[in-house]
């Protein structure tokens, strides 16, 4: 798609729409969420899904062969960016993580009878998924070093290994695995993609993880972030998900969107709290401020969705990266000024700005830590440079004054004698 920074009518009234059914609708769910059970939520959520079917905006991130809108990265940016307001609209549209990154890898790499079984009733919210690829033991956010491994045995597979951080895992009916299958190749080429229903024995949820964002015990609730011990699960060979060795390249097809999609409702998220600095006086600085950092990261994200909608995934990792930790930073600072500005009652929680600030702080760790993105976009740039033989800089002004007399001496000579 291209886009000249307008958007065709018939969509911006999608957009319109969405909009005001997130805050005329959605919003209401926030204050009751935390006291009432997921059996309660998931009525809320089916009650407000109609007319989303109906406009077809649901599960709008797949192509029109699975039920979506194939509106490429662009569009779906400029939906996240609404979407990212309220915590629980993309239930309501869904497009909710990690359901939906699940969704793309399934309609990527799944075998028919694979599709039919687990991405149709995922489609269709009969089902939940989760994600589970980070481990306590890793260092970072490299899922080149990941240690889970799957042992082949027969036809099939034996699963060992300690995973967290595994949203969703405890309320989820299948689990996409990450796990070595041949740790002597290549470091892209050694893990593999599973699934896993969450009943297999062996599958061991010992607890969801308390966060910044949720910080007491809970168990089974929607966002959380489980612990798993897989300890010798047995799968047959209908749990391989693609073909071996392909999970790094999976992963990738995963995350590079779905990064996007995160940093669009991150600035979603921002704009809401810019909305609660703006009824405030005397913070002209940190107003214009926050509206110039959305709009830089905004024109990144979108600049990314473009060029993976033009030249794919791969072309834009570095783009993706550069806006994935600069978009954490913004959705940071901005919440931060207008907790900051509301005083005790922003600290407290009558306002959600106390949540929200909590929330911002994942965005740092979340689809992979700002060190690890930092140094892709370092790394490839650094790409481009070669320190010069001499050792010399090749700014240094010495030796360029030295290479610019004898380059205009004959010039400089003829001017002085003619003076």
């Amino acid at each position: 798609m291209s886009w000249d920074f307008s958007t065709e009518p018939e969509f911006q009234e999608k957009l319109e729409w969405m909009r005001e059914y997130v805050r005329a609708e959605i919003y209401s769910i926030e204050p009751i969420a935390e006291e009432i059970g997921n059996d309660d939520l998931e009525r809320i959520f089916d009650s407000l899904r109609p007319p989303v079917k109906e406009r077809g905006l649901w599960a709008a991130h797949l192509p029109p062969d699975l039920g979506g809108q194939g509106f490429g990265q662009v569009k779906l940016g400029l939906m996240n960016e609404i979407l990212g307001a309220c915590i629980y609209a993309p239930y309501v549209f869904g497009c909710q993580a990690p359901d939906s990154g699940n969704s793309e890898i399934l309609a990527l790499a799944g075998k028919p009878e694979q599709k039919e079984r687990w991405l149709h009733p995922l489609l269709a919210g009969e089902l939940r998924s989760a994600f589970s690829m980070t481990e306590p033991e890793t260092p970072g956010s490299d899922p080149t070093q990941l240690r889970t491994r799957a042992v082949r045995d027969g036809d099939g597979y034996v699963l060992n290994g300690h995973k967290w951080f595994s949203s969703n895992g405890s309320t989820s009916d299948f689990l996409i695995v990450m796990a070595v299958t041949d740790p002597d190749a290549a470091p892209h080429e050694r893990a593999s993609m599973f699934i896993v229903p969450t009943d297999t024995p062996g599958v061991n949820i010992v607890r969801d993880v308390p966060t910044m964002e949720h910080p007491y015990e809970r168990y089974g609730r929607f966002n959380a972030h489980s612990e798993i011990y897989y300890e010798d699960v047995r799968l047959g060979s209908d749990a391989l998900l693609g073909e071996e060795g392909e999970g790094f390249v999976l992963s990738q097809h995963r995350l590079v969107p779905g990064r996007l999609h995160h940093c669009m409702r991150w600035l979603g998220l921002a704009r809401r709290a810019f909305g609660l600095l703006a009824e405030k006086q005397t913070v002209q600085n940190w107003i214009a401020d926050s509206a110039a950092e959305m709009q830089a990261a905004r024109l990144m994200v979108l600049h990314a969705a473009w060029k993976v909608d033009t030249e794919g995934s791969s072309a834009a990792r570095t783009d993706v990266s550069l806006v994935k930790f600069f978009a954490a930073k913004v959705l940071h600072d901005v919440i931060d000024r207008a907790l900051q500005i509301h005083g005790g009652l922003g600290f407290s929680s009558d306002m959600p700005l106390e949540f929200m600030y909590r929330f911002a702080r994942h965005a740092r760790l979340v689809d992979g830590a700002d060190e690890v993105h930092r140094e892709v976009v370092a790394r490839r740039i650094l790409k481009g440079y070669v320190p010069p033989e001499s050792g010399v800089p090749t700014e240094h002004v010495p030796t360029r004054r030295e290479e610019s007399v004898r380059r205009f001496a004959a010039l400089l000579e003829g001017a002085t004698t003619d003076g």
